[in-house]
């Protein structure tokens, strides 16, 4: 082989070879060039915040009142059915009187017979007071033992005393009586107010037991044009209601359409199931069209607080949570600038502190702002370097380090991996 032909060889491989290299290192770069950081973003935006609290409670007629009886017997006669209007005083029910009559006639027999015991216990004693005379005056002459005297005298306190016992028979005798006849007016069941049956609980002929506490016989509710809601609001919302607060809310009986209401007391009792802690707000409610009924579910909405034309953030801009590498890489201080912003509208208000970041020229910012109302979705920005139109960060992706607003468990706020 001739000497050209061995340079030309040689060449050739170093080519092949320097080739490969450069081949190799390009595709090693390629395999592991990072990737472009790419930015999710929510707008800073101008509108209304409404902040509201909702709980869900039961619609009751001011006034209830649970008729019963206080006396046990047969049901004779209901006068009255369900959503029936009954006047204060109307008989509504009738209790088989029969033994009760009897009862009474027997205790006017025991009240004759103590009026005639005491009649003869005064004649008697009467009797006796004329015998102690009688011995008095033979026992002044000697004409009577000392013994005999004394005799007649023991028998006029006697009889004095059997006059006390009778009188004490006839007292009770007058008050049996009296028992008598109360027991027979209670067969008479009537409404104690001006109202309409809601529940009626026995039918004719049912016997009612009222030995250890009086059967409900009707539920009567006083005006149903006046009505309330017992809510249970969380402890943690609790502290943003007080009296007079307007509340609204909806039935499902009537779908689209909202009801208003008051606040008329938030109750110090706490009720707690299953170790969550509720307070009754009680809602005053008219119901002049009579749409409402008791025992309806309602769904409420206490509003407390309404801005209009503020600032807006998004609430899921405040829950960023980049991780400081990543945001080094991407060209960001890892730490917050601080804000030199003041107050807008000159407002005193309790608020929080948090930061955001925002895009500025493609790189990402942070921003420590001033938050006050909130909806749950978007806060007001009561103070803070940013305006409407601006950008701010809610996620960042195309990185093998990210950010995310709800980190998984055993993993620090701002990782993915």
């Amino acid at each position: 082989m001739s000497v050209p032909i061995k340079k030309w060889l040689v060449r050739a491989a170093v080519v092949l070879v320097v080739g490969g290299g450069i081949a190799g290192f390009v595709r090693y770069r390629a395999a592991h060039k990072e990737p472009d950081i790419r930015f999710e973003t929510v707008k800073v935006d101008r509108g209304r915040i409404v902040a509201k609290v909702t709980a869900t409670g039961t619609l009751s007629a001011l006034v209830t009142v649970q008729v019963g009886s206080q006396v046990s017997g047969r049901l004779q006669e209901i006068k009255v059915d369900f959503n029936s209007p009954v006047k204060k005083g109307q008989v509504i029910a009738k209790i088989d009187p029969q033994l009760f009559l009897a009862a009474l006639e027997q205790a006017r027999a025991n009240l004759l017979a103590a009026q005639s015991n005491l009649a003869k216990a005064k004649v008697q004693a009467l009797e006796a007071d004329r015998q102690y005379e009688r011995s008095q005056a033979l026992g002044e002459r000697k004409l009577l033992a000392p013994a005999d005297l004394q005799t007649a005298e023991a028998n006029a306190g006697v009889a004095h005393a059997q006059i006390d016992a009778a009188s004490a028979s006839l007292a009770q005798a007058k008050a049996s009586l009296h028992q008598a006849e109360v027991n027979l007016a209670y067969t008479t069941i009537v409404s104690p107010i001006d109202g309409t049956v809601v529940s009626r609980n026995v039918d004719v002929g049912q016997t009612v037991a009222a030995s250890f506490q009086a059967p409900v016989l009707f539920v009567l509710a006083e005006d149903l044009r006046k009505m309330q809601v017992d809510t249970s609001v969380a402890e943690a919302d609790v502290g943003r209601l007080k009296p007079g607060m307007p509340a609204s809310f909806a039935v499902d009986a009537y779908p689209g359409k909202r009801f208003q209401g008051t606040i008329r007391q938030i109750r110090n009792a706490p009720q707690t199931v299953q170790n969550i802690v509720t307070y009754d707000a009680v809602i005053d409610v008219a119901n002049p069209e009579l749409e409402l009924k008791p025992g309806m579910t309602a769904n409420v909405t206490f509003v407390y607080a309404e801005k209009d034309q503020v600032l807006r953030v998004p609430s899921s801009a405040l829950r960023f949570r980049p991780a400081p590498d990543l945001m080094t890489r991407a060209g960001a201080s890892a730490t917050p600038a601080a804000s030199t912003g003041r107050p807008r509208g000159g407002r005193r208000e309790v608020s929080n502190q948090r930061t955001v970041w925002v895009l500025r020229n493609n790189q990402p910012a942070s921003v420590t702002i001033t938050t006050g109302v909130s909806d749950g979705t978007v806060a007001e920005l009561v103070q803070g370097e940013l305006k409407e139109g601006d950008q701010l960060v809610t996620d960042v992706s195309g990185a093998a380090v990210g950010s995310s607003s709800t980190p998984g468990p055993g993993r620090p706020p701002g990782r993915l991996f």
